[in-house]
């Protein structure tokens, strides 16, 4: 008899078949593409031998769309229609959009469906649509240089995008026709891109990741233990980069010259043309000859310097989060890796190694870094190196929760928890013949609702119905690699489920992601003391709705009349109680009402005793 061989599910029956997979870097200002070929990681150019895709995209009336270095061009020219650092719009709302970096030269347009559009003489476009441009140019070069189709991709994101800016740039891959094997955090990708995995003498140690790309900055740190790359803490602000220090050279020309740009687009695209000029030359140069119209002048280090500072200040307050939230000493950070075209900035560079005590290391090109990562992480898992033993673990950044009732938050999952995670917690009915039951799913620091973020609402329906506390409701949260939550929710005795994919119409903006986490510092006491007050809160009307059910059902025939008015006078005191601010009066309130109804809980109890003998010997109930 022949043995057949089956390959395991998504892999080739070809055992030795190289399969084409990629790394791609979606920046905010440039992208990149790389694989891995002979055995080395590598970018890839495109036929005028560029590495770097602007990440621009121009629109045409007739509806040709110019991706790239000819895109750029027009910057200066058609601003309409030319759309630059789209990653900074996905998955954001339009208010966000437009307090993001100042002015910008774009039309938004908030459509019926909620996803904010950019007018064009093409029409509408969302970010989604530019971005998946930018990635078809990055595809279509890979396919040419590596000569075949493709068979997957790992995508980069900044550490802090959450599921909204998650989510919108997969949409932007497979509109672009991509097959995305993960999203991987920027962060990690430039520790794989350095070998980190592979040096002894960085194993059980952290290693401190700091990018600060074109439109985001991201710092994480990472312990490596044989093999397993752990992120112990993220932090970091998706709209801080190297467009704002262009912000800021560009408002000093305009000081300078005595120009306004409020109502002049074209004069502040030149501006910011120009301060983006002035701030590469300046990496290699202590003064440099500026112009803006007919104004001319010039603009040394010193004074870029210190216009940057609270940009990159702002980046070490989250560095000093980060290494708080992970429990580390900063003398016990073993390297530092600055990652994206903004830390060749010397002052960035002199800055970040006064603040880890070290220098940072900068042998890679730091626009290639993460590229080159994302395509050591593709190549793994396209199956070419099934021996391999690196295996990427990143964390959520935000808690996840449910609301129970009382309008507190149950967190389910942890800040910086691993992931991918699934996690399961029971929780069960407040009332009598309860039947259903909403799941609110909630994200962020705080013990109550209205203080942290909503992300999704679903119903269980078809529960049992039974005494309050008799059901058992099953709600599981599931975090996969991306990033990405699902909720399940189930009826344990009768099998009755549902489920809901989170995926939230918009991003929280930079502030928000940062105040979440800073009120929760601040507000440690506060929020103790309210969840206090609310578990009382939610004790009383647990006591007030047993009053009243068991009267309702009984007193006229247990109680007289001054034991009635005994107990409604209690139910009144616990109600004026219950709208306190004080948890301690509402739990004594509680605790007078039950003192008072004991007489009243006996009488029951031998009513009911009585009930359940009434035609029986005593003997039926003997052993």
């Amino acid at each position: 008899m022949a043995l057949l061989q089956i390959s395991e599910p998504g892999m080739s029956t070809a055992p030795h078949e190289h399969r084409l997979a990629i790394g791609i870097d979606l920046g905010t200002t440039n992208s990149l593409v790389a694989s891995v070929r002979s055995g080395e990681a590598s970018t890839l150019a495109d036929e005028n031998g560029e590495h770097l895709l602007p990440s621009v995209v121009r629109y045409l009336e007739n509806g040709e769309v110019i991706v790239g270095t000819k895109a750029q061009a027009a910057l200066g020219s058609d601003l309409q229609n030319t759309i630059a650092s789209a990653k900074r719009f996905l998955g954001r709302a339009v208010s966000e959009i437009k307090t993001l970096a100042g002015q910008l030269p774009y039309d938004f347009v908030e459509t019926e469906g909620s996803v904010p559009q950019i007018q064009t003489c093409a029409g509408n476009v969302t970010a989604i649509e530019v971005s998946s441009e930018i990635l078809k140019s990055l595809k279509e070069r890979a396919e040419n240089t590596l000569g075949g189709e493709l068979k997957g991709a790992v995508i980069t994101v900044p550490a802090y995008f959450d599921d909204a800016q998650r989510q919108a740039t997969k949409d932007a891959a497979r509109l672009a026709g991509l097959n995305v094997y993960r999203l991987l955090n920027e962060p990690t990708a430039a520790a794989v891109a350095y070998g980190l995995d592979q040096k002894t003498d960085v194993d059980n140690k952290v290693i401190a990741i700091y990018d600060l790309g074109g439109g985001t900055f991201d710092v994480s740190l990472l312990r490596l233990n044989k093999g397993v790359f752990e992120v112990l803490s993220t932090g970091g602000d998706s709209a801080l980069g190297g467009d704002d220090f262009d912000h800021v050279i560009a408002e000093w020309l305009l000081t300078e010259s005595q120009q306004t740009a409020t109502q002049d687009e074209f004069l502040l695209r030149a501006a910011m043309l120009e301060g983006r000029r002035a701030k590469e030359a300046l990496s290699d140069t202590a003064e440099v000859d500026v112009s803006l119209g007919e104004w001319q002048g010039t603009f040394n280090v010193e004074q870029f310097n210190a216009l940057i500072q609270p940009l990159v200040k702002k980046t070490l307050m989250a560095c000093r989060r980060a290494v708080r939230d992970a429990d580390v000493a900063k003398e016990d950070i073993a390297e530092v890796v600055m990652v994206g075209g903004s830390t060749r900035v010397p002052y960035v560079r002199q800055l970040v190694g006064e603040f880890f005590d070290r220098p940072p290391l900068v042998d890679i090109d730091p626009d290639k870094v993460v590229a080159i990562g994302a395509g050591i992480q593709a190549d793994l898992l396209a199956g070419n190196k099934p021996d391999s033993d690196l295996l990427l673990l990143d964390v959520i950044p935000l808690s996840l929760g449910l609301e129970t009732y009382g309008g507190l938050v149950e967190k389910v999952i942890a800040r910086n928890t691993t992931i991918p995670i699934t996690r399961a917690q029971e929780f069960t009915t407040f009332k009598d013949s309860q039947t259903a039951m909403t799941i609110h799913v909630l994200q962020g620091e705080r013990e109550t609702v209205e203080a942290n973020r909503s992300l999704a609402k679903f119903a269980l329906r078809g529960i049992p119905a039974m005494v309050a506390g008799a059901a058992r409701i099953k709600v599981t949260f599931q975090v996969d690699a991306d990033g990405l939550l699902s909720v399940f929710a189930e009826e344990e005795s009768t099998g009755v489920k549902t489920s809901v994919e989170v995926k939230p119409s918009y991003g929280l903006s930079d502030s928000e992601i940062e105040g979440m986490i800073r009120a929760s510092m601040e507000n440690a006491k506060e929020d103790v003391e309210q969840r206090r007050l609310r578990e009382a809160q939610v004790d009383a009307d647990r006591s007030l709705e047993a009053l009243d059910s068991a009267m309702a059902a009984d007193a006229d025939v247990l109680l007289s009349e001054p034991e009635k008015q005994l107990l409604l006078d209690a139910r009144v005191e616990l109600v004026t109680a219950k709208n306190s601010e004080n948890a301690d009066t509402v739990k004594n309130a509680i605790k007078q009402l039950e003192k008072a109804a004991e007489f009243y809980v006996a009488r029951r109890m031998d009513s009911n005793i009585q009930q359940a003998m009434s035609g029986h010997n005593i003997t039926e109930f003997e052993s």
